[in-house]
Formats: C-alpha cells, structure tokens, sequence
C-alpha cells in the first residue's frame, strides 16, 4: 500500500529493452535504502514495482507487457526522473490517500497555467474512466495525493503548493505529457456498485 506523498525523485541510469519486457535502474537516494531488500515494492510515478536487484544505490525493477501497456514508465529513457515512493508500513502516518500502486490508465497534460504563487495543471483523461472523476475528490498522478479541482467534460484540474513542486516531477510536466492516473479505490467501489445497482434495476 502506498500514501501518494512522493519522497522525490529518483533518475533512471540504465534500461535493457527486451520483447515485450525490460529492465530499469534507478539511483536512489541513500535515506530511501535503509531496509530496502530483494522483493520490496517502490512505487514509480505510482506505479508499484518490485525490487529485483540492489547494488548499492542502484536499484532494479522488472516492467512486464502489461505495466509497458498501461503506464508511462515504456516511455522513459535514461536520465529521466520518476517519482518515488518506498511502501507504508503499518503505523505510518497516511498524510494523502490510501493506494495501491496499480495504474487504471494514463493521461495528457493539456496545459499548465504558472503565476507568481500559483502552480495549476489541467489533463485530459479517457472518457471511460472520467466517471470516476469528481471535484473535490482524490486522484493519483504519477503517484501523487491529489485533490481534484474543476471538472469539465473530459478534462480536470489540480492546484499545486510549492512543496508538490519542489519535491515531484510535476514541476517540469508540460502540455502533452503523459502522466499515470490511479483513481481512489473507495470512489471506483461507490460508483462501480451504483451503476450496477442501476444496471439491474432497468433489466427487471
């Protein structure tokens, strides 16, 4: 389980490209280390992987053809930066929202509008999946607890403080990025139920 409150970043050094499959090693930072063993889950721009190699501060992960498929860790090459996020531990504090790392699909960056004090960001996201989308409500992008803004048709938004900025990718996102979307478990439950409950109502 994860939080969605990003540690940092962390850069990609090396990829080895297979069919359908491939190999990436992050450096991470020596306070994400501490404990860290074959078989532990690290979240990359929210997407939960498993530990498959620690050679010092150079950690590797295996991406199946699914995780290539769903998310936008195929597109990465080396030195881009992903967001990092090593798993909760039971009694941690949970400052964002309960995660699970498994990416439903991604989205595009549709514009980022910076002021003095202000960072906000709006993206584009698949039809099928705005149902889940709601103002006010909580989202993961690229790993991170958001609070959804405005919602308009199939495109919403999120305001950024500058700690978001300083310690993610999100800082240097621009129009036509592509970013991973998890939606909140709890809203996917209550909305999947409802439309089932519907469903059978009108087959009866």
């Amino acid at each position: 389980m994860f939080t969605g409150i990003v540690q940092g970043t962390a850069e990609i050094v090396a990829i080895e490209k297979k069919e359908q499959f491939q190999t990436h090693v992050v450096r991470l930072d020596q306070a994400w280390l501490a404990g860290i063993e074959l078989g532990a889950s690290i979240a990359h721009n929210g997407c939960c992987l498993t530990v498959t190699k620690v050679d010092g501060d150079l950690v590797s992960f295996d991406l199946m053809q699914e995780t290539l498929k769903v998310t936008n860790l195929g597109l990465m090459q080396v030195g881009d930066k992903v967001n990092i996020e090593r798993a909760a531990k039971f009694g941690d504090e949970i400052g964002g929202h309960s995660m699970s790392g498994h990416i439903m699909c991604t989205a595009t960056v549709k514009e980022v509008i910076r002021t003095e004090n202000n960072c906000q960001v709006w993206f584009t996201m698949p039809a099928a999946q705005m149902k889940y989308v709601f103002t006010k409500g909580y989202i993961g992008i690229d790993g991170i607890s958001l609070t959804i803004g405005d919602v308009v048709d199939n495109t919403f938004n999120v305001n950024l403080i500058p700690e978001t900025l300083a310690r993610t990718n999100l800082s240097w996102r621009e129009q036509g990025d592509v970013i991973n979307i998890e939606i909140d478990p709890q809203t996917q439950a209550v909305v999947d139920t409802v439309e089932r409950v519907m469903a059978s109502k009108a087959a009866s």
